[in-house]
């Protein structure tokens, strides 16, 4: 590992990386600018801290204090939860994900149509997410002066880049720095979309379902780019015909296991697992395939 991060690795094992998000650990302990790691070393970062935002609170802070992070602030109303979290370098903002049992997380993705924003429209129940958080949130870092990133993974993913949106709009001293999204959904029209001009590394497993809603017929554009990971794992960059190829065999596979996998390519255990892979062949030399949207480190 690079000097941007202790050198100690403490990943776990598959068997403890598939419990509960209480019980894991950070791969990289973070000790310097997290700007200076690969675009691969932030994105594992930003996977662990997505699905770490799943556990609870008195978790999440220990597990973070123990990455290296020595602030981490929980943020919650009406069941839209995210966490601030920081050291001397940077500030975090990781948004939670869809919760099964929490009905407002449910309504959020259910309301699928636009409202009217500064900035074009966007998705009427991510944005209410976002409006129960920002006056917290924007309190929190409204004398921040740290690069600010953005991460979550689902419902958690749409809210990460709607609350980069109000960040980058509000009087906070300090613009957003990158998003980190995993198996997100589309947020709102192209005008919407397109505003931020920020790097946006929108992950998408496979076949997870989340990130083809809502549709575009209803006017629906996702930000970033895509970062294409096909059903053996491996980034990808498929025409849309080889993309439908690629699917279909997946969906074959996990049918194979008894599985569907709309839906278990779209856990977060899935995405760190891919990603994590991705990571250890950095680290030991081999060529990891860079999306052609994702420039050199």
């Amino acid at each position: 590992m690079t000097n941007d991060a202790s050198s100690e690795n403490l990943a776990l094992s598959d068997a403890e990386m598939a419990s509960s998000p209480a019980n894991m650990k950070l791969t990289q302990r973070v000790s310097e600018v997290i700007q200076k790691l690969s675009w691969i070393k932030k994105s594992l970062l930003f996977a662990e801290l997505s699905r770490l935002s799943y556990a609870p609170e008195e978790s999440v802070e220990r597990i973070a204090y123990e990455g290296g992070f020595d602030s981490c602030q929980f943020v919650a109303r009406d069941g839209a939860e995210a966490y601030v979290l920081g050291n001397r370098h940077d500030c975090i903002v990781v948004c939670r994900g869809t919760e099964p049992n929490q009905w407002n997380d449910i309504r959020a993705d259910a309301n699928a149509w636009t409202v009217a924003s500064d900035v074009g429209r966007v998705h009427s129940g991510f944005n209410t997410e976002v409006s129960d958080l920002w006056p917290r949130l924007e309190q929190l870092l409204k004398e921040n002066q740290r690069p600010i990133w953005f991460a979550g993974h689902s419902l958690g993913g749409a809210m990460a880049a709607v609350c980069a949106v109000r960040c980058n709009l509000s009087p906070i001293p300090s613009d957003p720095q990158a998003i980190f999204s995993f198996g997100a959904p589309r947020v709102g029209d192209r005008r919407y979309a397109s505003f931020l001009k920020i790097k946006h590394y929108r992950w998408v497993n496979n076949n997870d379902i989340v990130p083809r809603v809502p549709p575009r017929w209803l006017g629906y554009h996702h930000m970033g780019q895509e970062i294409y990971l096909n059903r053996h794992g491996k980034i990808s960059y498929l025409r849309r015909w080889q993309r439908v190829q690629d699917r279909f065999r997946g969906l074959l596979t996990s049918l194979r296991v008894w599985k569907i996998d709309y839906f278990s390519d779209h856990s977060m255990v899935e995405y760190i697992r891919h990603v994590r892979k991705l990571y250890d062949d950095e680290l030991e030399g081999r060529i990891v395939k860079r999306p052609r949207h994702i420039p050199a480190d």
